[in-house]
């Protein structure tokens, strides 16, 4: 064989192909049945380019091929519309490693608008989520929704709206979420049952509670630990709960600015955090809740809490929810800047006190009110003096995925 026609054959090949690794749908009345079929046929290592404008759909998108993109033409330019959606509940629903999405909007599905489930190796990228309608307790639950997926990240992405919580990550491990805004979620930005994450430089404004760190039992994977949040803008986080009935999330008070709940090895540092009704910043025990526990290897209690350096004022003016009301009789107006529900492991505990590597350390917060609220005990012997959690931890180490800078 010639020098000429081999290099003709890899001419030939290398073009084949590029062709079968890029999809383009066209904008026209085939718009869905094309997107559908170009999801179900997809090859690995594939793009899927969508064009320009708003489409309206009435059935859920799915992808199971590893290794794809899905790419518009911009966030707010390529709109994906299930307002009036008939068949299934996601905007779209991908169960596949090394997902790429891009560059598009995903508007008023019934359900979750963008779930990702059981996948290692996600990048969600300028996606925004919403609802149009405004707050309601019948918009979908969830707008960025990875669950039991490995290697997230999520950047430069909104989400509007959600019934449950924005940008969620749930029962993950290795997370970035970063440069994102969540506006009128009842959640904002929510890390639950996770370990390893890095939440910064997010914008969480309008929401019930901007951005909450939690552990729940129940639930296949437990015991969340890990998460760094810093350099956050998270401000007027005072919208009504509009959480259906029963769902976990209805418990955050309406003017909540950062909650933890029952999660470990939490690093809180280099945030502003200001004009939140009821609190600025919440650590609270599972109990807290009200809520049975039926998992015994569940463990829900706050522990090795650190939070440092932040920016806090112009909290707990207007406390908000029912339990809020209860302990105002205690606590009087306004709530404390940082409240804690002061309820400890007894089997850890030495003098009733939780040992120096568990201990929740409050330090250079700036002027700043706290109170140890004592929930325990009926709010009997509640404690404002910050200086006995006046402490550190070892910093946390940051997160890395392989790829992201």
């Amino acid at each position: 064989m010639t020098n000429k026609i081999f290099l003709l054959l890899i001419i030939v090949v290398t073009n084949f192909t590029s062709c079968k690794k890029k999809e383009v749908i066209i904008a026209n009345s085939d718009f869905q049945k094309k997107t559908m079929e170009a999801l179900l046929k997809a090859k690995p290592d594939s793009t899927i380019e969508l064009p320009e404008g708003k489409f309206q759909l009435d059935a859920s998108l799915s992808l199971s091929v590893n290794n794809v993109k899905i790419k518009g033409k911009g966030i707010d330019k390529t709109i994906l519309s299930f307002k009036g959606q008939t068949s299934g509940a996601e905007g779209l629903l991908v169960t596949a490693n090394g997902f790429i999405i891009e560059d598009l909007s995903i508007e008023d599905t019934i359900g979750d608008a963008l779930k990702i489930k059981g996948a290692d190796g996600v990048t969600i990228r300028r996606v925004r989520t919403a609802w149009t309608g405004g707050p309601n307790e019948k918009n979908g639950a969830y707008g960025i929704y990875p669950v039991q997926c490995k290697n997230v990240l999520i950047e430069d992405s909104i989400a509007i709206g959600a019934s449950d919580s924005g940008i969620y990550v749930g029962q993950s491990t290795n997370i970035i979420v970063r440069r994102n805004k969540a506006e009128f979620n009842v959640a904002g930005i929510e890390i639950e049952n996770s370990t390893f994450a890095d939440v910064y430089e997010n914008i969480a404004t309008n929401n019930t509670g901007g951005i909450l760190v939690f552990d729940l039992p129940d639930l296949p994977v437990q015991g969340g630990k890990n998460t760094r949040v810093f350099k956050n803008e998270v401000f007027n986080n005072n919208t009504d709960n509009f959480a259906p009935k029963g769902n976990i999330v209805g418990v955050v008070p309406p003017g909540t600015g950062m909650l933890v709940l029952a999660n470990d090895n939490i690093e809180i540092f280099e945030n502003t955090i200001k004009n939140h009704n009821t609190l600025n910043i919440g650590i609270v025990s599972y109990f807290i809740t009200d809520k049975p526990i039926n998992d015994p290897k569940y463990d829900p209690y706050p522990e090795t809490i650190y939070v440092h350096d932040n920016k806090i004022s112009d909290g707990g003016e207007n406390p908000r929810g029912l339990i809020v009301k209860i302990l105002s009789l205690k606590l009087g107006k306004p709530f404390p800047d940082i409240l804690y529900d002061g309820i400890v492991d007894a089997k850890k505990a030495v003098n009733g006190s939780l040992p120096d590597n568990l201990r929740i350390c409050l330090e250079n917060n700036g002027d700043i009110d706290f109170a140890n609220i004592d929930a325990e005990h009926t709010f009997k012997n509640i404690d404002r003096d910050i200086k006995k959690y006046t402490c550190s931890h070892p910093r946390l180490s940051p997160v890395t995925i392989a790829g992201v800078k």
